[in-house]
Parts: C-alpha cells; structure tokens; sequence
C-alpha cells in the first residue's frame, strides 16, 4: 500500500498534505500525520480527513515514507523514537534545515534518505524546493520529487554542500523580497503616497514582474534582458538603477548570499 506519514503536522507538512491530496498522489486514507498538539491534529483530521496518530513510532511503522517535518533541534529525540520501526524498504524524507544525512543515518543506520530544502511559497502551491539523496534513496527520487512538485517547483543537486547555496538563494529568498517590498511601500509613503495606496502598488508590481519573467523565461527572454526592455536611456528607471549601481546593489546581494551560505554551513556544524 503506498502510504506516507508526516512527523510534525505545521504548516509546511500542511501545505504538502494539501498538494498530494490535490495532485491525487495520496488517497487521505493513506496519509499520516503525528504531532504533540492534539487540537493541530484535530485539525488537519477535520480539514484533510487524514489519519492521525498521537505516537511518532506508531506513525513510522505504518507509513512506507516518513516525512520529517519538524523543527531541527528534536531530530535526534524523533529518529531515536521512530528507530525501531525504520528499514530498508521506507524512505525517509526530511525537511529540517541544517541536517545532514550523515547524521540522520547515525542513529536510523544506511536506509534511504532524501533532504529536502524547500520554501515558504509552497504554503500557496508556489514553492521552490531542492532535494539530494543518498545512494539507496535514489531509486526512489522520482516519487521523492512527485511529492514537492505538487507545491512548486522541485529541483533535484548532485551533491549535499549545494544545499546550503540553495538554501540561501530559495529557502531564505523570499525574506529577501519582502523586504525589498517593505522598503519601497515605506519610501513610496515618504514621496506622499497614501501607505495603502503604496502597498497596493508594490505587491501588484511585484506579482507582475515575477510573472512577466516567469512567461518571458519560455522564450529564454531573461530577467536583465527585461530589465533593458524596461529601461530608457536618460529616463527614470535609468536614474533609479544607477543609484543601485552607485551603491553597489550587485554587490550587496552577493555578499548577501554569502552570509547565509556561511550561516547554514555553520548550523549543521
């Protein structure tokens, strides 16, 4: 029976319950969800008409892929729960930030694993999620990739130290553009602008810019070359990009990046 468990029932094992369910992938009866919250599980039961379990061995032992949706610092208490109940023939999947695989096979032992960086968009079926799996996982990266494909986009590396560059470009991204929106709403009020008018304006830029370059990518039309479309020698959106280029915007973001490559790098220790 293709079944599959979810160990930590918050809102990103929500958003893919939602997205397998959608997608057909998963018959509700054949999904599990386990959690310490009894009113989180009532919920998802109610709205998703899955099976909840209160034990994470329990879940474990009826699921043929456990997804580890839960926060870093309870792995190791979680896979010690789960231990008995894991072998060769389940696939384990986990979405906790900074966990290796090495350290998930230490304490399950050499049984498929997948690690999966994906990001908060998934929460409205946008997301963007990277996966890498081990040598016995691969035979099973298809249906691996099926399941974060129901969310979004779903990305597969070759080698496990490209999560933390993934994780610095798409799982922390988003933080990026929201603050790129917070700042123009804020200085589009200091030029007068009513602050919901401002924030109307920069949300629905942002939304169609993102899906302009998203339809101009299927004519391989890339993100500078609208730029360039966009902008008119002498004109305003040349004022306003040699300001970012004055203050070396290209720059910034890279180091950017950088930073939270080291950081991720520093979190799995």
């Amino acid at each position: 029976m293709d079944t599959i468990g979810f160990v930590g029932g918050g809102n990103m094992a929500e958003a893919v319950i939602r997205g397998i369910i959608t997608a057909k992938i998963y018959n509700p009866k054949h999904i599990f969800v386990s959690d310490i919250r009894p009113d989180r599980l009532e919920f998802l039961r109610e709205d998703y008409k899955i099976v909840t379990l209160e034990k994470n061995a329990e879940l474990a032992d009826e699921a043929a892929i456990i997804v580890l949706s839960i926060k870093p610092q309870n792995m190791t208490d979680v896979l010690r729960e789960i231990k008995d109940a894991v072998n060769r023939e389940k696939l384990i999947i986990s979405i906790a930030a900074g966990i290796r695989l090495g350290s998930i096979a230490a304490v399950l032992g050499e049984v498929p694993i997948v690690r999966v960086m994906p990001n908060t968009p998934a929460l409205i079926g946008e997301g963007a999620a990277a996966l890498y799996a081990n040598e016995k996982a691969r035979p099973m990266l298809d249906k691996a990739r099926s399941i974060f494909e129901s969310v979004g986009l779903a990305v597969v590396v070759d080698n496990e130290d490209l999560i933390d560059a993934v994780t610095a470009v798409s799982g922390s991204g988003p933080a990026y553009y929201f603050l790129l929106m917070e700042e123009m709403i804020a200085a589009a009020a200091t030029l007068g602008l009513d602050r919901e008018l401002a924030k109307d304006l920069v949300l629905q830029t942002a939304k169609g810019a993102s899906l302009l370059a998203v339809e101009a990518d299927k004519n391989n039309e890339s993100p500078s070359v609208l730029r360039r479309k966009v902008t008119s020698p002498g004109g305003t959106t040349e004022a306003a990009l040699n300001v970012f280029a004055a203050n070396k915007f290209g720059s910034m973001i890279a180091d950017a990046l950088k930073a939270a490559v080291e950081r991720s790098r520093a979190l799995r220790g």
